[in-house]
């Protein structure tokens, strides 16, 4: 099962696919969405999302990848946090295996994923990279021939996934 962790920038993976945290109206807003709208061809991203409509908390859908070296992006609505509720768990993992899911009905075999509402107004992160490895190991489980890199941004992130985890680092 190849689960790999990465520090660094999704929006400058080379891989089939990449998964964005979106908001049920698909429009750009803060966090990790911002970032790979700022990244892409905004215009074009923007054109592919309201041609999508809307999508419900924990629905996927694929666009292209608009200009970034990815052929897919991933968009999955989220859960809010509301204190920890199993529910809140529930379907943070099924945003997970939803936006795998999507990936792997598009034929890709190589997904980078952020860590998914989690931080501010979200799920606390240790939490989080609880459930997003859980639901990662479980589709991977199912679906051996795809490789899933959970992508981290910052340091301290990084070495909370490495602590909690214990994936590899994703081959260079």
């Amino acid at each position: 099962m190849p689960m790999y962790l990465y520090l660094g920038d999704i929006t400058r993976m080379e891989t089939d696919a990449i998964v964005n945290a979106a908001g049920t109206d698909l429009r750009r807003c803060p966090g990790i969405c911002d970032a790979i709208f700022a990244a892409a061809d905004t215009e074009k991203l923007e054109r592919a999302c309201r041609k999508l409509g809307r999508c419900r908390i924990g629905q996927a859908v694929a666009t292209p990848g608009c200009g970034l070296p990815c052929r897919y992006i991933i968009h999955v609505a989220g859960p809010g946090w509301y204190g920890g509720e199993p529910r809140e768990r529930f379907l943070l993992a099924g945003c997970y295996q939803n936006a795998l899911h999507k990936a792997y009905l598009c034929s890709c075999r190589r997904v980078a994923v952020p860590l998914i509402f989690s931080g501010d107004c979200h799920m606390p992160r240790a939490a989080s990279l609880r459930v997003a490895g859980a639901a990662i190991a479980d589709f991977c489980q199912r679906h051996p021939s795809m490789e899933v890199t959970l992508v981290l941004y910052r340091q301290s992130i990084y070495d909370m996934a490495k602590r909690i985890l214990g994936w590899e680092d994703a081959p260079s």
